[in-house]
């Protein structure tokens, strides 16, 4: 039996809330008979804001409880940071949409430097991320890295209170709130690379439930699906989440799929990277590969100390 309504699992943010209402409004606009609702769900990741991400452990810190409300039927569909869900998803569950990617970089925050290069000896940076503290670590030995943890804007008071000297963010979640003033600068992809899938919407579904997964194609984008599909792909086979040093983005070039991987020690002192290409079409062949070559030429060492830690 057709249903007229839909229901969106979201985090409570203002960044969740906001990416939840996009796909509310699209799907309203091209489902003139559709109602759209969002209902909040806490994850362990909102509840546990203290703790390093790292040390908090596990994997689906932001996501377990609301594909917990998918699988008991409470809500239809999650839209979630693609970063953050698990490349393994549960029994039953699956991807039914991938939206167009928007800014991958990471960005950098400084109201008295006006790029990373710019940074004084001993500055203090503030990151809840491992991938980010290994490159940053690698590019800058000098640097303190400092745990950084809470929603954008409460991450970005703590800058203003002079907490830190500087701050990495996604320029995605800044750009899509309106934060773009705040960039001081936007990190090369060879500089920094992303997260596996970072800048992407994830939508997640019951795997049988094909009505909801028919209306979500206007959400999405095949080209970004390709490139985030190869990520995954690179990701999975590196057992990796958010938090291993870990990252990986890929992006079409001349027809053809390009992607670059990055395995680090947490101090940056020991880096492995690759770039590889392939038909657009072997997407997931090429994630695989790529994170094969990384693992062949010294990685694999790198993850078993974390692994062991």
């Amino acid at each position: 039996m057709t249903s007229n309504q839909l229901t969106i699992g979201s985090r409570g943010s203002k960044l969740a809330l906001f990416q939840a209402n996009w796909a509310k409004s699209k799907l309203e606009t091209v489902h003139s008979d559709l109602r759209v609702v969002i209902e909040i769900i806490k994850t362990s990741g909102d509840v546990f804001l203290d703790a390093p991400l790292s040390q908090i452990g596990g994997k689906g810190l932001f996501t377990k409880e609301i594909e917990d409300a998918l699988l008991d039927g409470r809500i239809d569909l999650a839209v979630h940071s693609l970063k953050d869900l698990p490349t393994v998803l549960p029994a039953g569950l699956g991807l039914a949409a991938v939206s167009s990617r928007e800014d991958a970089r990471d960005a950098f925050l400084s109201n008295e430097h006006r790029a990373l290069d710019a940074l004084p000896k001993g500055a203090k940076v503030g990151t809840s991320s491992l991938r980010r503290q290994s490159q940053l670590l690698r590019l800058r030995q000098d640097l303190e890295v400092a745990n950084l943890r809470g929603n954008l804007d409460t991450r970005i008071r703590k800058l203003d209170e002079k907490q830190y000297d500087a701050i990495l963010l996604a320029c995605a979640g800044l750009d899509r709130l309106g934060y773009q003033d705040r960039i001081a600068e936007r990190l090369s992809v060879q500089q920094l690379c992303p997260a596996v899938g970072q800048g992407t919407l994830g939508i997640e579904i019951r795997e049988t439930d094909d009505e909801t997964r028919n209306r979500l194609q206007c959400l999405h984008h095949a080209p970004t699906h390709s490139a985030v599909t190869a990520e995954r792909a690179f990701l999975r086979r590196l057992g990796g989440g958010c938090q291993v040093p870990i990252a990986g983005h890929a992006w079409i070039e001349k027809s053809r799929l390009e992607m670059l991987g990055v395995v680090a020690s947490t101090d940056g002192r020991q880096m492995f990277r690759d770039q590889a290409s392939a038909p657009i079409e072997q997407a997931e062949a090429l994630g695989a590969q790529l994170a094969e070559r990384l693992l062949a030429s010294g990685a694999s060492e790198i993850l078993k100390a974390l692994s062991a830690s």
